[in-house]
């Protein structure tokens, strides 16, 4: 079955699921394979109503966005440290080192996108004010993901669709264009950017 050059997953479509460890509920948009484990990569939304350890993913690389609140620190096993103190704030870390979150004022929610450590993630937090170019034509997949406002996505000339926030575009096999939606005066559109480039063999490829 051919995979279509754009998917749109709103937020509303998002699927409940308990974390590994039981300590809260993640919103999973996306995952492939999209049934069993391991999947290949996963994009999900954890509401975090309080402090504790984050599931283990050994497997997998994560990359973490803060989508709203005051923020939190990670402390990992290995004596290390990783903050996130504004909406928008990117981190990235091994699944396979535990974690603890220390919430800093209040529950947060954060987006997360989780890769098989065989294959490649490169990730980005884009301000958009002028149109942003992104591709998927090279056999890659390219996430967008919208944080804090609208954002129109282009696929040259055949598909133009927009996002409200916390929804999420997939691209394959194309180019296009990002657009902040809106009028001229409009503020910044934040967007997180993932192409992945999976490795042949693996299952869900």
């Amino acid at each position: 079955m051919e995979i279509p050059k754009l998917q749109i997953i709103r937020q509303s479509a998002f699927t409940a699921t308990p974390w590994k460890n039981g300590g809260g509920i993640t919103h999973e948009a996306m995952r492939v394979p999209a049934q069993g484990d391991p999947f290949r990569w996963r994009v999900s939304v954890a509401h975090i109503d309080v402090s504790g350890p984050f599931s283990e993913f050994a497997a997998h690389d994560r990359k973490m966005v803060l989508l709203q609140g005051a923020g939190i620190d990670l402390n990992f096993a290995d004596g290390s440290r990783k903050a996130l103190r504004r909406v928008g704030e990117l981190v990235e870390f091994d699944g396979a080192v535990a974690a603890h979150c220390e919430l800093l004022n209040g529950p947060c929610v954060d987006l997360n996108l989780m890769v098989l450590k065989s294959d490649r993630a490169a990730v980005r937090v884009d301000s958009i004010t002028l149109p942003l170019g992104v591709s998927a034509a090279g056999g890659e997949t390219t996430l967008v993901f919208a944080i804090d406002g609208s954002v129109t996505v282009e696929i040259a000339g055949e598909q133009t669709v927009t996002l409200a926030p916390w929804d999420l575009a997939v691209l394959s096999r194309c180019d296009g264009w990002l657009r902040r939606h809106g009028p001229a005066h409009a503020s910044p559109a934040s967007v997180f950017l993932a192409t992945l480039e999976l490795t042949p063999g693996h299952a869900g490829s």
